[in-house]
């Protein structure tokens, strides 16, 4: 496995790295959500930032509850950071409800940096962290402000009824994706059965088609989180998305290598694996 590489510092200030901010919710165990999102962003180089959108009690077992902000609340967290400091790339997470789906949605599309959004439907552990109702906000409001989404198979089927149960339906998943709007798809199968960790990146014309060893270790908690975040941080220091998807897929596969167990259940990837 290639070891990923740290986002330069941008030329134009080399005092500052690499602005990133991820919408998304909190997750007291500190292994996905927005804590995952920052840890990431910093191994790589970037400086993270945050607007939450919902608290959650939440350890190695499950999520033992959850309570959203207000859109008012996260509108203002968003222009505070944007306002002001300014972003490079934002990566999207735990939205919860409608309303927070088209508050979300409706900032985005004033900006024009990439965007990486990751349709948060279920914790690791099988907890439901969207709305039913909010499913169409994502798939007509969230979705096309999109440079690149990242659902897994149970998302995939949550948005677009495809079923994947083998990698030949991950390409019939990716064009039911893209029919929302995103530039580009990336189908994750890691919840497919095999050696490999398979994952279909294609924008309807390309396709490229990642592959990972699969370890053998239980401690993968906030996988999807850390894969979204990466991403937007190799995007914000400017690589095209299959050169920043890569670096991504090698940088959670280390992660998963070296997830450690915390508390009674599932613990969490390590983001720090590369120090």
């Amino acid at each position: 496995m290639a070891i990923p590489p740290c986002v330069p510092r941008p030329s134009q200030d080399d005092s500052a790295p690499v602005r990133v901010l991820t919408v998304a919710g909190s997750d007291s165990g500190g292994g996905a959500g927005i804590q995952a999102d920052l840890k990431t962003m910093l191994a790589l180089g970037g400086h993270g930032m945050s607007v939450i959108t919902a608290v959650t009690a939440q350890n190695s077992l499950g999520v033992q509850g959850a309570w959203e902000l207000s859109a008012e609340a996260v509108r203002a967290q968003f222009r505070s950071v944007v306002d002001d400091i300014g972003v490079q790339a934002v990566k999207t997470g735990m939205l919860a409800t409608a309303e927070l789906v088209e508050t979300v949605a409706a900032l985005l599309a004033g900006l024009s940096v990439p965007v990486v959004v990751d349709p948060v439907g279920v914790s690791k552990h099988g907890d439901p962290l969207l709305a039913a109702e909010a499913l169409d906000a994502v798939r007509t409001k969230l979705l096309p402000t999109a440079t690149v989404a990242t659902p897994n198979l149970d998302e995939v089927a949550q948005l677009t009824g495809v079923r994947v149960e083998t990698e030949g339906d991950q390409r019939r998943a990716a064009g039911a994706v893209l029919a929302h709007g995103p530039r580009w798809a990336l189908i994750k199968g890691g919840h497919l059965p095999g050696d490999e960790a398979v994952d279909l990146l294609t924008d309807g014309t390309e396709e490229h088609w990642l592959r990972a060893p699969r370890h053998d270790n239980r401690h993968t908690h906030g996988t999807g989180c850390t894969l979204a975040a990466a991403i937007a941080t190799y995007l914000a220091g400017g690589y095209e998305v299959p050169q920043a998807v890569t670096a991504a897929k090698d940088y959670v596969t280390g992660a998963i290598a070296a997830g450690f167990p915390l508390g009674a259940g599932i613990g969490p990837v390590d983001h720090g694996w590369l120090r």
